[in-house]
């Protein structure tokens, strides 16, 4: 391990310019529900728990998530993605409303049904509550080409006054490798980053300046498996870059952190930051590429961009929940702990 004790001074630049920042969010929007209930005893009908109702809640998932990080990031951020006209929907438009997230680029549609994924959490009074079961509502089909047409039309009108586009693909139809390649061939008057969190289908997309997949979807693109090997891992990286003609990559890890990847200089391996004993790993994915996206809008270097990347991640998972990080937390950490490698 090498730590870099000077190179904190410079992070730390780099979060208060966040502020100034303006970032597009060309994403799959998503509602997380969470049901809370008591567990109260079996029932005669099945062998199930019946649960008394407790509580809900409603927030922001998906690329909704992704929108909510880079607000608490200080950052000025301009969604763009589909929702039905629906509660779920009319829900997220409030979540964004309530941080004073413009909403101009959220389009409803009545044909369209918005993601939601209700999970029911169970647990006696004075015990933590266990995830039982997840019920996902999903649209039937992909926005309309009407709806598509307007979503590329709101992000190209956006990208012209930001700083970076995001675009976060959950496979729900609002982030298609169509639409992100249109925008980068012609979207754009002037060189914006554009960092890309896809799914299932990180090969389709062009032009594309960053990508931070985690290593199964790596290994699912490539049609591969690392493990615990750093020179497959290096390989992986770099056949990925090649591919998809990337400045700059990061591959997450969980627990083993993440890798770096730059096509100016070596590959760079960033434990994880913080415990290893994770309480919630939901979301975080979506934390990753809005603290690094924000880094790179700042002029990070790929490397300064994930270790403040791998601090959000590692502040996030301690969290429960889909959960934010925010600036005050990163400087924190920064002052606890100076950034860290591992050599190879």
């Amino acid at each position: 391990m090498t730590r870099h004790p000077k190179e904190a001074e410079r992070l730390k630049k780099i979060i208060e310019a966040f502020p100034k920042l303006t970032i597009t969010v060309l994403g799959d929007l998503v509602a997380d529900e969470f049901v809370f209930g008591e567990i109260s005893r079996v029932s005669r009908e099945a062998t199930v728990l019946i649960l008394k109702h407790r509580e809900r809640t409603v927030v922001p998932g998906g690329g909704a998530n992704a929108v909510n990080n880079l607000a608490d990031l200080g950052v000025n951020v301009l969604p763009v993605g589909a929702i039905g006209d629906d509660e779920p929907g009319r829900l997220l438009v409030k979540c964004f409303r309530h941080k004073r997230i413009p909403t101009t680029g959220v389009l409803k549609d009545k044909s369209y049904t918005t993601v939601t994924k209700t999970r029911i959490l169970a647990g006696m009074t004075h015990t933590s509550r266990q995830q039982v079961v997840r019920v996902d509502r999903e649209p039937d089909a992909a926005p309309s080409t009407h709806l598509t047409r307007e979503l590329f039309l709101a992000a190209r009108e956006y990208i012209r006054v930001s700083d970076a586009l995001l675009v976060s693909d959950y496979g729900y139809g609002s982030a298609t490798p169509a639409l992100v390649n249109a925008l980068s061939e012609k979207g754009r008057r002037r060189a914006v980053p554009i960092v890309l969190d896809s799914r299932y289908r990180l090969l389709k997309y062009s032009g594309v300046t960053a990508a931070t997949p985690n290593e199964p979807e790596v290994e699912d693109a490539l049609q591969t498996r690392i493990g615990q090997d750093w020179k497959k891992l290096v390989a992986a990286g770099e056949q990925l870059m090649d591919r998809m003609k990337l400045q700059a990559l990061v591959i997450t890890r969980g627990r083993d952190g993440m890798a770096a990847f730059d096509h100016r200089h070596k590959p760079v391996d960033i434990p994880i930051f913080g415990s290893d004993e994770v309480a919630d790993v939901t979301g975080a994915g979506d934390t990753v590429i809005a603290a690094f996206t924000a880094a790179l809008a700042a002029g990070a270097s790929t490397e300064e961009a994930a270790q403040l990347a791998n601090y959000a991640g590692g502040i996030v998972v301690m969290k429960r929940g889909i959960a934010t990080v925010s600036r005050q937390e990163l400087l924190h950490a920064l002052e606890q702990s100076p950034p860290v490698t591992r050599s190879h």
